[in-house]
């Protein structure tokens, strides 16, 4: 008599995710250039589109923001990212952001080297700002934003006026979320419960005002396309560079080193 099937949990439980998450992050260390550099161009795309969403819908009502701007950083949260980061994931693609902690947590555990992580996180993070830049350009050709284009105007001259410390912070901030939303995304076993995983956290930083370098790889640069005056060097050294500053360590230790302490091999 064949024994009855054993039901499968919705939810895996933390130490699995942990696993999970160095055995991710071990086979991403793995790939090819080529294969990274094309996951990541898509990866860098995808969050373009979801913050030309962002800027089109919940950037774009000035009124509500006036009345209630709670309720207009909610709508700002939940229309764009969310849904740019559910197509990274599913399709597989490469974001820098996640990478830092999940190829850190499969260099922690002693499964792959420093300098593969490093050429994961180059790779990744051209390609990201490859597809960033690509889309951005094709959004900027196509003249949909029309009134809403002043909406990432106002947007990108807020981000590059922040200061080093603001911006590094925010970025802290944000992976912080970015990279427990890939976390608790692998927990999930269905396509539901991947989407309400990443959907909280992403919508929670956007409304929050954190700063995401990859989101920033498309805004700023569909700004400049659309006439604000930001320069090169404001975009790369007023709000990149410190960004992805805080983005890396935000990964690196608040997510992959926490929970390689918490759940990882025993350490001499």
């Amino acid at each position: 008599m064949n024994a009855a099937p054993q039901p499968v949990s919705a939810v895996k439980l933390p130490p699995a995710v942990f696993e999970q998450s160095v055995a991710l992050g071990t086979a991403k260390c793995g790939y090819p250039i080529k294969k990274t550099f094309v996951l990541s161009f898509t990866a860098g795309a995808y969050i373009g589109f979801g913050i030309v969403l962002a800027s089109m819908v919940g950037g774009s009502v000035p009124a509500l923001k006036t009345a209630n701007l709670g309720l207009q950083r909610i709508v700002l949260g939940a229309f764009g990212l969310p849904f740019g980061l559910l197509m990274t994931l599913i399709s597989g693609g490469e974001l820098f952001t996640g990478n830092t902690a999940l190829c850190s947590a499969a260099w922690m555990e002693g499964k792959v080297s420093l300098p593969s992580v490093l050429k994961n996180w180059v790779v990744s993070y051209g390609g990201n700002l490859a597809g960033s830049l690509f889309l951005a350009f094709l959004v900027a050709s196509s003249g949909v934003c029309g009134g809403a284009g002043a909406a990432a105007v106002t947007m990108a001259n807020a981000k590059v006026s922040l200061t080093f410390a603001q911006a590094f912070t925010r970025g802290l901030l944000c992976n912080w979320l970015v990279c427990m939303a890939v976390y608790m995304a692998g927990a999930a076993n269905d396509l539901a419960g991947k989407a309400v995983a990443i959907w909280f956290p992403i919508s929670a930083f956007v409304a929050m005002g954190f700063e995401h370098s990859i989101a920033n790889m498309a805004l700023i640069p569909l700004a400049m396309m659309l006439g604000a005056p930001i320069s090169l060097s404001s975009f790369l050294f007023g709000n990149l560079l410190p960004v992805t500053l805080g983005n890396m360590v935000a990964g690196l230790v608040l997510v992959a080193g926490m929970h390689s302490v918490a759940f990882g091999a025993p350490k001499e």
